[in-house]
């Protein structure tokens, strides 16, 4: 005799049988019990036929989810597997970054016979949890996520998928399998470290908006870890609204200009630093003279500035590479390091002043 106990799930009553707890997936059988209801109406109610009332798919829909019940998209799926598909959730297609960690894995699944989707999540946590629902239920041959910051049910449903996942561009100790990306931390204290020794003891930052992206969170942190032993040295930061980097450089640039003496500001990335180099100039001010500028990746822009910018290079399509690599080893059953980092190069230009004391060209 099968026994249950009556539970309140938001709106509604659900019965709940005990289970051991395990990460291994529910079946359809198994909401169709709690949902006591046919397995049919579970089929419809999760795949969103008509025939199921709102009341009775949501809760069909909660009863799958607390169960880790993931649906095969069609009997195909069974058949084929997908086994040669490789999810990809990107932030965004802007800018190049993640265009050219995409490069380097996109041209390393090719070569291996692997195809790919991708979707983008605009730094959204529900996004990427509703894109990797939907992925799942064409049994990929493995998931790729950027970063390390998800919904609180993503490393659960990962998890009891066994299917190889990726976390790219970020470091963790942890990951939900595997993961390669650098220290953006001691990125922070790379460039902090090379502007104290070049005698700066004012600095600002101009970010996104707090919690948008925890990468330059820990930049941020990565430099007050430098500069937080100085007595007044605290890092004053801007964060505009978000526009385009350019803009949201320029603006955050006059805000730090309004609110304190500054002599460096570090910048979110390069294309940031660009603005922040014209809302200087904008104000009758010399970078390096006057102002220290830092960008970050060293992207392409760098090539075309009159004067070189200071910057942190990251190693995008490499660590696509690399990551790539490993995601196909951990397909094919080959145990792998759980966290690989990808050193950075810093790039001492024009636009702080050289340690010798020279100054490079001016901008202004």
């Amino acid at each position: 005799m099968l026994v249950y106990r009556t539970v309140k799930i938001e709106e509604f009553d659900v019965k709940v049988f005990p289970m051991p707890r395990s990460t291994k997936p529910g079946k359809i059988e198994d909401v169709a019990a709690v949902a006591e209801t046919s397995i049919m109406t579970v089929s419809r109610a999760i795949r969103g036929v008509e025939g199921v009332s709102e009341k009775k798919r949501v809760e069909i829909l909660k009863i799958a989810r607390k169960l880790n019940y993931v649906p095969n998209s069609n009997a195909r799926s069974l058949a084929v597997a997908n086994s040669n598909l490789i999810g990809i959730s990107l932030p965004t297609f802007a800018g190049e970054v993640f265009a050219e960690i995409l490069d380097g894995m996109r041209g390393t699944f090719d070569q291996a016979g692997y195809s790919s989707v991708i979707d983008t999540t605009q730094y959204n946590k529900d996004t990427e949890l509703a894109w990797i629902r939907r992925l799942l239920s064409w049994q990929p041959a493995a998931i790729i996520l950027t970063g390390i910051d998800h919904h609180p049910e993503t490393r659960t449903l990962l998890a009891s998928s066994r299917i190889p996942v990726l976390e790219i561009w970020d470091h963790t100790n942890t990951p939900i399998d595997t993961s390669v990306g650098i220290d953006h931390r001691m990125a922070g204290r790379v460039m902090a470290e090379h502007a104290k020794a070049q005698g700066y003891g004012a600095p600002a930052f101009v970010s996104t908006p707090r919690g948008y992206d925890i990468r330059a969170d820990a930049r941020l942190a990565g430099i007050r870890d430098v500069f937080g032993d100085q007595e007044g040295s605290e890092v004053l930061t801007a964060r505009p609204s978000l526009e385009n980097a350019f803009s949201t450089g320029f603006d955050g640039t006059l805000d730090i200009l309004s609110r304190r003496d500054t002599d460096i500001i570090f910048y979110l990335n390069d294309n940031m630093a660009f603005g922040g180099i014209m809302a200087c100039q904008s104000k009758g001010m010399t970078v390096p003279r006057d102002m220290g500028i830092v960008g970050f990746n060293g992207l392409d822009l760098t090539r075309v500035l009159p004067v070189q910018l200071t910057t942190v290079k990251t190693p995008r399509r490499q660590m696509g590479v690399v990551g790539a690599r490993l995601l196909l080893a951990r397909i094919n059953g080959v145990k792998v390091a759980k966290s690989t980092v990808m050193p950075v190069q810093f790039v001492e230009g024009e636009t702080t002043v050289l340690q010798s004391g020279a100054q490079g060209g001016s901008i202004g």
